[in-house]
């Protein structure tokens, strides 16, 4: 027995208008099998499938590559080397991500380490407010 779209926007995070979008997008492996009154009716490979592309587009991978790598995998054996490619280009891009985003961890660990040590000590010094701004006493007409 299947599982009803309602039952996979459950499972999957995903809303029943997602799973129909990724469905008309071509992003799922095997077509969508429907019962006689014509609703969806999802398989357990179909659910591990959108789980792997949520992972994907929630690693900035483009619907493009999803809907390649897609098509790919339909088209059976013969293309590993493709898949592969393809696979490895997104992961550099995760990985400079990542890095990215240590560096920006970096920045904002400082800063809080920085400001609990001023609420700590109750030391105003410890704080860097940035330079200091030129203030011109003249006002100007509006």
């Amino acid at each position: 027995m299947g599982l009803s779209i309602g039952q996979v926007a459950e499972r999957t995070g995903l809303s029943v208008h997602a799973l129909r979008f990724y469905e008309r997008e071509g992003l799922l492996a095997d077509q969508v099998r429907r019962e006689s009154n014509g609703r969806r009716v999802y398989t357990e490979d179909d659910v591990e499938w959108l789980d792997m592309c949520i992972k994907f587009r929630s690693s900035g991978m483009p619907l493009d590559t999803i809907r390649k790598y897609t098509d790919l995998v339909r088209q059976g054996s013969g293309n590993e080397q493709e898949r592969l490619e393809l696979l490895r280009s997104h992961q550099e891009h995760v990985a400079t991500q990542l890095a990215d985003l240590q560096e920006c961890m970096r920045v904002i660990t400082h800063k809080v380490t920085v400001y609990q040590q001023h609420l700590d000590s109750g030391d105003a010094d410890c704080l860097w407010s940035g330079p200091p701004v030129a203030r011109d006493n003249t006002s100007e007409a509006s």
